[in-house]
């Protein structure tokens, strides 16, 4: 059975990421997307709110699974009996800082391969950051989320003010 992990903050889940989770669960038996917690970050939603809606998100994909984790992404892709890690990439400067983090978790554990996928062009804009941006200044987000996330952002941004 091959088994990949597709990690990741997912803060918020945007199109693109769904277009990468999308493709990438027909090339495995099973996916399992791991929203994890970057302390370089301060996120909109908790960790257990990212795995919620993205659950959601992914609710028509039988063979996705996701789950959170803390610590090593390498650590954790063995735990889940996989040594494949699938990464979405929008433009050369992500190729750039994804090729080093992959080379970096070969260096620790040679076994671990990382797949790279390109979005679709037409979510190659997106990032969650610049979702938090356009949602904090009440910008349309419609279109660039899941329905699911859509709502919550617009909870999460009204509850601010």
């Amino acid at each position: 059975m091959k088994i990949a992990v597709c990690p990741g903050s997912f803060d918020p889940v945007t199109n693109g990421h769904i277009d990468i989770i999308e493709r990438a669960s027909t090339m495995f038996d099973e996916l399992i997307v791991g929203v994890f917690h970057n302390v370089n970050k301060k996120p909109l939603f908790t960790m257990q709110e990212r795995v919620t809606l993205l659950a959601e998100a992914t609710k028509h994909l039988k063979n996705v699974r996701v789950t959170s984790f803390h610590g090593l992404l390498n650590e954790y892709v063995k735990q889940q009996g996989s040594r494949i890690i699938v990464r979405g990439l929008r433009a050369m400067s992500d190729f750039e800082y994804e090729f080093q983090r992959a080379l970096l978790l070969k260096h620790l554990d040679p076994e671990i391969e990382t797949v790279f996928m390109m979005t679709s062009n037409e979510y190659s804009f997106l990032s969650s950051s610049g979702i938090r941006e356009l949602a904090n200044f009440q910008g349309e987000i419609k279109g660039l989320v899941p329905k699911c996330v859509e709502i919550a952002i617009k909870q999460k941004v009204q509850n601010k003010s």
